[in-house]
C-alpha cells in the first residue's frame, strides 16, 4: 500500500487530502528527510522545523501562479518533495542531482536560487509589485526565520512593504522563543477572530460609521483605534512590526495544522501587509537534532540510530584556526574573534569558551561585523574576522569604506573559500581573490597547509594593516601537515619549491600540493617543470619573478579561483605593464557559477587534479 507521500506529484495532489491526513503526512516527510540527509549530509535541523508550515502553504496556495520564497534556502526541503521532485529527492546534493536550496532552474514553484540570508522580504515585494503593474494575479508569501531578523536588509524590505501597502505576507518562523500554553491558546483565539472576514468587515464598517457621526466622529475613531491599539500591543508581542505597515497575526503554534490553515487562509484574503508569527522547534521528530540544532544545522552524514557523524578522515583547517588563534590569544589580550552566526563552522567554539568577553557573535550581519571590527580596532584591538568566502562578499563595501580606506589592522579569516561542494552555487567561494586582491591597502595570503596557516596567522598579528588569509573548506591529501619546520612569512616573499629549465609553474593554497605532484608527472615525461608557492596574492613577490622572467620565458599559474581577477591575472598584468615578453598559461575555475556536487568531482570535471593540469601544460607546451 502506498504512503501518503508516495501518493502526491505535484502539490495539487496534496489538496485531494483530508485534513485530518495532513499530519500523517508530515511524519512522513520527516523520515524521508531524515534517511536522505542521513546520506548526503544537508541542512537537517531547519527543515524539519518547518514541515508543517510547508504543507500548509501548499495546502492554501497554487504555485508557480502563487510564488513562496524561502529566506536563505536551506528550509526548502519539504518545498521540492511536494512540488514534483520527490522521486529525484534522493539525488539531494549530489553532482547532477536536487540543489540543496531553492532553484528555478528545478522547477517554477522556485521563483530564485537562494543561499544567502535577508532576500526573501524585497524578492517577494517586487513579484507583488511586478504582478499588479502587469495586472497578473497571485499570492505571494515570504518565509523568514529569526535569524534573519539579523540582516538588515530584511528590515529594509519591510519597511518599504509597509510604504507599499502591498498584500504580502511574511511568514516569520521562530525556533528561539519559547510559548507557553496559555499564551499559545489566547493568541491562537485572537489571531482566528483578527483574521477572520467576519471581523475586518465588521471594523471597517464601524469605522466608517463613527466617521460620520458629525462633529465628534473623527475623534472618536482616534480614541477607539488607540484603544484597540493598546489592547492588541498588551496581548499581541506585534506592535514593532505594526509600527513597520504590517497586521500582526502570532506567536502561533507551527506545527499546529489546524490553526496555521485557518489563520493563513483568513490573512491571504487581506489586502494589506501582513507578518504571521509562528513557533517552530528545530530538528522536529528526531531527538538528536532536537537536542543540537546546531550540529544538525549543515550536517555531514550520520547513522540515524546513534546521532554519530561519519568520523572525520583528519582534521580541518578551521580546527587548526581554531587552535591557533586561541594560543594567539593566550599571549595577546588585545586580540578578539568575530563571526557572522557561525561559531561552529569558523572553528570558534573553543576561544568562545576560553575568552567569552571577546568573542562576539553578531548574527547573521556580516556587513555590521566588519565595521564593528574597523570600530575595536580604533582602539588598539586586534580583531580576527572569520566568516565564510561566500559570505564575506556581502560586506564588500565595509572592507572597501571602513577598514582599507582607514588601513586598519582588521584580519580577516576568509574560511571555505575555493570549491566547497554539495552547498553549490551559492556557497562556492571562488569570488574572494578578485574582491579582495584589487583593493588598496589590504594584503592577501593562502596556506598550502597547516603549518603555514599557523604561520600566517602569527604573520598577520603584527601587520600595521589589514590582512586577509584565505583557505578552503576540505583539505586534499598532504594539505594539514603540520611539522616543527617553521615556515616564517615575510610580507610579498614566495617559496620556491621546485627549480626548473622548462617553464615555471606558480601555485597558491590548495593547489601547491598538486602541483607538486604535477612536476613529478612531468619530469617522467621529460618535462622539468619548477614550482613556486606564491603564498601572497597581493603583494606578489616581484623581485623573484623579475630575476626568473631573465631565465624562463613560460610561466603556468594555477589557482582554485575564477581565472578572472585570480592570480593568473595578476602575474599577467604584473608582466604585462613591465613589457615583459613570456609565455603565460592560466590554470583554474571557469568563468562561470560552479554547480553543487562533492569537491573531488568539481575539481576533476574542471581539470584542477594533478593529472588534469599535467595534461593542460603538456597540451600547452606541445608536447
Amino acid at each position: 500500500m502506498k504512503s501518503l507521500l508516495e501518493k502526491i506529484n505535484n502539490s495539487q495532489d496534496l489538496k485531494k487530502l483530508d485534513i485530518k491526513e495532513l499530519p500523517v503526512l508530515a511524519e512522513e516527510i520527516r523520515q524521508e528527510i531524515i534517511k536522505v540527509v542521513s546520506k548526503n549530509g544537508g541542512h537537517l535541523a531547519s527543515n524539519l522545523g518547518v514541515v508543517e508550515l510547508t504543507i500548509c502553504l501548499h495546502y492554501l496556495l497554487n504555485c508557480p501562479t502563487d510564488k513562496i520564497l524561502w529566506d536563505v534556502g536551506h528550509q526548502c526541503y519539504t518545498h521540492k518533495l511536494l512540488t514534483g521532485r520527490r522521486r529525484y529527492f534522493k539525488s539531494l546534493r549530489q553532482l547532477n542531482g536536487l540543489s540543496g536550496f531553492p532553484d528555478f532552474k528545478e522547477s517554477p514553484c522556485d521563483p530564485f536560487i537562494v543561499g544567502h540570508n535577508g532576500t526573501a522580504v524585497s524578492q517577494a515585494l517586487g513579484l507583488i509589485v511586478g504582478q499588479a503593474l502587469q495586472k497578473k494575479e497571485g499570492k505571494v508569501a515570504a518565509v523568514i526565520g529569526d535569524g534573519s531578523l539579523t540582516s538588515g536588509m530584511v528590515f529594509e524590505g519591510m519597511s518599504n512593504v509597509g510604504h507599499q501597502r502591498k498584500g504580502l505576507v511574511v511568514i516569520l518562523n521562530d525556533n528561539e522563543m519559547a510559548i507557553s500554553k496559555s499564551a499559545g491558546v489566547i493568541s491562537n483565539y485572537l489571531n482566528r477572530v483578527i483574521s477572520s472576514s467576519t471581523y475586518n468587515k465588521l471594523k471597517e464598517n464601524l469605522s466608517s460609521l463613527i466617521k460620520s457621526i458629525p462633529k465628534i466622529g473623527t475623534r472618536v475613531f482616534t480614541l477607539a483605534e488607540r484603544l484597540d491599539e493598546s489592547l492588541k500591543n498588551l496581548l499581541i508581542p506585534g506592535m514593532f512590526f505594526e509600527q513597520l505597515g504590517f497586521r500582526y497575526f502570532g506567536p502561533l503554534d507551527g506545527h499546529n495544522i489546524p490553526i496555521l490553515l485557518e489563520t493563513l487562509k483568513n490573512v491571504f484574503t487581506l489586502p494589506e501587509p501582513s507578518l504571521v508569527h509562528i513557533i517552530t522547534k528545530k530538528g522536529k521528530g528526531y531527538r538528536f537534532a532536537e537536542q543540537s540544532p546546531e550540529r544538525f544545522h549543515s550536517a555531514s552524514p550520520f547513522n540515524i540510530e546513534t546521532g554519530e557523524f561519519t568520523p572525520k578522515k583528519s582534521p580541518a583547517y578551521t580546527d587548526i584556526f581554531g587552535e591557533s588563534l586561541l594560543e594567539l590569544a593566550r599571549q595577546d589580550k588585545n586580540i578578539v574573534a568575530i563571526t557572522a552566526a557561525m561559531e561552529l563552522g569558523t572553528g570558534l567554539s573553543r576561544f568562545k569558551k576560553e575568552f567569552a568577553s571577546r568573542f562576539f557573535d553578531v548574527g547573521i550581519a556580516e556587513q555590521h561585523a566588519v565595521t564593528f571590527a574597523a570600530g575595536l580596532c580604533k582602539q588598539g584591538l586586534k580583531p580576527f574576522v572569520a566568516i565564510y568566502s561566500t559570505f564575506l562578499q556581502r560586506a564588500y563595501d565595509q572592507i572597501i569604506h571602513d577598514v582599507c580606506l582607514q588601513n586598519l589592522a582588521v584580519i580577516f579569516v576568509v574560511s571555505n573559500a575555493g570549491i566547497t561542494g554539495e552547498d553549490g552555487p551559492t556557497h562556492q567561494g571562488v569570488f574572494d581573490f578578485a574582491y579582495l586582491g584589487q583593493l588598496p591597502n589590504l594584503v592577501v595570503l593562502a596556506p598550502k597547509d597547516g603549518e603555514e596557516l599557523k604561520e600566517m596567522l602569527r604573520f598577520a598579528v603584527n601587520q600595521k594593516q589589514p590582512v586577509a588569509i584565505r583557505y578552503p573548506k576540505v583539505v586534499g591529501s598532504g594539505q594539514l601537515a603540520v611539522g616543527n619546520q617553521k615556515q616564517k612569512i615575510e610580507l610579498g616573499k614566495a617559496e620556491v619549491l621546485r627549480e626548473g629549465k622548462d617553464a615555471m609553474i606558480i601555485s597558491i593554497g590548495s593547489m601547491v600540493y598538486p602541483c607538486l605532484e604535477v612536476s613529478d608527472i612531468l619530469s617522467k615525461q621529460g618535462i622539468n617543470c619548477g614550482l613556486i608557492n606564491s603564498r601572497f596574492l597581493k603583494p606578489l613577490d616581484e623581485s623573484l619573478l623579475l630575476k626568473l622572467s631573465s631565465q624562463i620565458n613560460k610561466f603556468i599559474t594555477v589557482e582554485e579561483h575564477n581565472l578572472e581577477g585570480g592570480l593568473g591575472s595578476k602575474v599577467l598584468e604584473f608582466f604585462a605593464d613591465r613589457d615583459i615578453n613570456v609565455r603565460i598559461k592560466r590554470i583554474g575555475l571557469p568563468g562561470k557559477f560552479i554547480e553543487h556536487g562533492r569537491r573531488e568531482e568539481l575539481l576533476s570535471r574542471y581539470g584542477l587534479t594533478a593529472e588534469g593540469i599535467a595534461k593542460n601544460i603538456k597540451k600547452w607546451m606541445g608536447k
